[in-house]
């Protein structure tokens, strides 16, 4: 056995490096799922894959405990795909490669995929155990949530039959979440016309690297660089001086991480040369004074390439260097509600160029619907403004808490009875599904839980190994204390 399935609770670790053999990003969790079907068709549960490729899962109770209320653990099957650039890895062939570091466990070069692959570990765990005492289980493992939460919007009423949903998605061992953000994609497209780069001119790439990225959600209000608006920062100040002509404009990877790379293609004088690396080196000096404490290792590279055929006309990049600038970033709103919580923000997440336009991607997050549309608001006016056009889709709404959940109620009584504290009853920035499972099923009590991750989205992803067991510990403890059918 490795070191990683020696870990305790070992059923768990175990599933947790099975998990990691498969590959399974968003959109792609297809053999991981065909592994999990002929895993629970072999030891004789019930199995249904829905319209959208859901999986549910169901296992009679333990004797005895019959009458219990039925409960569905829910995780999802699918994992952010984020690399450092040096790393070689394709997510769609390759297996993640964890390893444990001291009192973490985090992965080679790649995001780890403990969200959420610890929760969907749990759950298997429990499936195939024969000594851990339960009521009626539902398992749901739901498709495509890290990139627009396909599996939730599709799951239809009648696949379960659970009173109570325990969400396994949260990143915080002895927090309770009983609510969550909404969302909403938005897609701004600048159309973009082209000119003959200047005679004598030379073509380099400026890149940003070295970021530390993060969880758009979880991380966006703990300051840390967006590649995207660094880059836009630097061409937005120096463009115009320098001469600088921009052929090519390339960040980020998924609209929910936070960029942690971005590159420009720009034309410049052999006579502005040495201005501008000079430019760069005092750029990077000042991104390293403003941002010591969360992007120590940030660094600005001027490197040789190709002579672009052609490069965007004055005022088309004048435009979209403006547009990047302006774009609205990070958190937008604190929530007067709840203290510490972000209410609204957004991530500007990719910006693509193509032949005849660019495309900026953002993902806005609001607890209240009127956040999320102001936001929305801002966007559609800044692009007037620039001659774009923004599109909004993806819409899902905000889990709303609520004080007086039973099963909130329970967790919180087992926790305390296990670690004799009182958990912390928490509302989170970050979307979990639970906000959509209320369409099809409104009357369905929810809560959500989980160990410690640090740094999700990213390829500084870890997850703690002593909260995994706690995590554990308390899941099986409120299956056994689930209440009787009313």
């Amino acid at each position: 056995m490795t070191a990683l399935s020696q870990l305790q609770p070992q059923a768990l670790w175990q599933w947790f490096e099975q998990i990691c053999a498969i590959p399974h990003p968003s959109k792609h969790e297809q053999a991981l799922s065909e592994h999990i079907q002929a895993w629970a068709k072999d030891k004789q549960l019930d199995i249904v894959e829905d319209k959208v490729g859901n999986l549910i899962i169901k296992k009679p109770a333990t004797p005895g405990m019959e009458n219990r209320k039925v409960v569905a653990l829910q995780a999802h099957i699918d994992m952010v795909p984020q690399k450092n650039s040096d790393k070689i890895h394709d997510f769609e062939k390759d297996p993640i490669e964890p390893y444990i570091d001291g009192e973490w466990v985090k992965a080679t070069g790649t995001t780890l995929g403990a969200d959420n692959g610890i929760g969907m570990a749990s759950a298997l765990a429990i499936l195939g155990s024969d000594d851990i005492p339960h009521g009626p289980l539902e398992v749901l493992l739901t498709i495509d949530e890290e990139a627009g939460m396909t599996g939730a919007f599709g799951l239809e009423a009648g696949y379960l039959d659970a009173e109570i949903l325990i969400n396994t998605d949260s990143e915080q061992e002895g927090e309770i979440y009983m609510g969550c953000a909404g969302g909403a994609d938005g897609e701004i497209t600048l159309p973009i016309s082209w000119q003959a780069p200047a005679a004598g001119s030379q073509t380099l790439t400026l890149k940003i690297a070295g970021l530390r990225g993060g969880h758009s959600g979880v991380d966006i209000h703990l300051g840390r660089g967006n590649a995207n608006k660094l880059l836009a920062r630097f061409l937005f100040d120096n463009a115009t001086t320098l001469g600088l002509e921009l052929s090519h404009f390339q960040g980020g990877s998924l609209r929910n991480a936070i960029p942690r790379e971005a590159s420009a293609t720009i034309n410049v004088s052999g006579a502005k040369l040495a201005e501008l690396q000079q430019a760069i080196n005092d750029y990077e000096s000042l991104l390293k004074q403003e941002l010591s404490v969360t992007e120590p290792e940030l660094t600005l590279t001027l490197l040789e390439t190709s002579n672009a055929s052609q490069v965007m006309s004055t005022a088309a990049q004048s435009s979209l260097i403006s547009l990047m600038h302006a774009c609205p970033n990070g958190v937008v709103r604190m929530s007067d509600e709840i203290e510490g919580v972000t209410e609204t923000s957004l991530n500007l997440g990719v910006i693509t160029t193509g032949e005849e336009s660019v495309t900026l991607l953002c993902l806005i997050r609001s607890l209240i619907d009127s956040g999320r549309e102001n936001v929305e608001g801002q966007l559609n006016a800044l692009s007037q403004l620039a001659g774009a056009k923004v599109a909004f889709s993806g819409t899902y709404p905000g889990w709303k808490p609520d004080n007086s959940s039973p099963v909130m109620a329970l967790v919180r009584e087992t926790y305390d009875s296990i670690y004799n504290k009182e958990p912390v009853i928490m509302v989170i920035h970050a979307g979990l599904e639970c906000g959509l499972f209320k369409k099809p099923y409104p009357e369905m009590d929810m809560v959500s839980i989980g160990p410690t991750i640090r740094f999700p989205h990213s390829p500084d992803e870890k997850v703690l190994i002593e909260t995994v067991g706690q995590y554990y510990q308390l899941l099986l403890a409120v299956l056994e204390r689930i209440p009787e059918k009313g």
